[in-house]
């Protein structure tokens, strides 16, 4: 049986675990053992930070229509209880931009649902 050589394989495996850690700090960047330490934590907090991301930004849309729907004369909660009332199928990110970018457009939303 004839030798084989692994050198290029190994090579390359270190290769694409390195160019997945760069910009990292310090050793992480440039050493293979902390550099795979490294991207498994990476790897795990990006997967929670992308679930996180959605409750942060449902949260802000929820402020920015309170205090859009507050300047109207009425509560968040009860806005939102009058919405679904009426069977007005417009989700928070689409109210909250309205509310930014067109306040006479919300102020017909929520003179309707009143």
């Amino acid at each position: 049986m004839t030798r084989v050589k692994r050198g290029t394989i190994a090579h390359k495996k270190r290769e694409k675990l390195l160019k997945k850690t760069k910009g990292f700090k310090w050793g992480r960047k440039s050493k293979e053992r902390a550099a795979k330490e490294a991207l498994l934590h990476s790897q795990s907090r990006a997967f929670k930070g992308r679930k996180e991301k959605k409750r942060v930004y449902r949260q802000l849309w929820q402020v920015q229509i309170n205090a859009a729907v507050r300047e109207e004369g009425i509560s968040y909660s009860a806005f939102i209880k009058k919405l679904k009332d009426k069977k007005v199928g417009i989700d928070r990110k689409m109210l909250a931009e309205i509310a930014k970018k067109e306040p006479q457009i919300f102020k017909k939303i929520v003179e309707f649902v009143k």
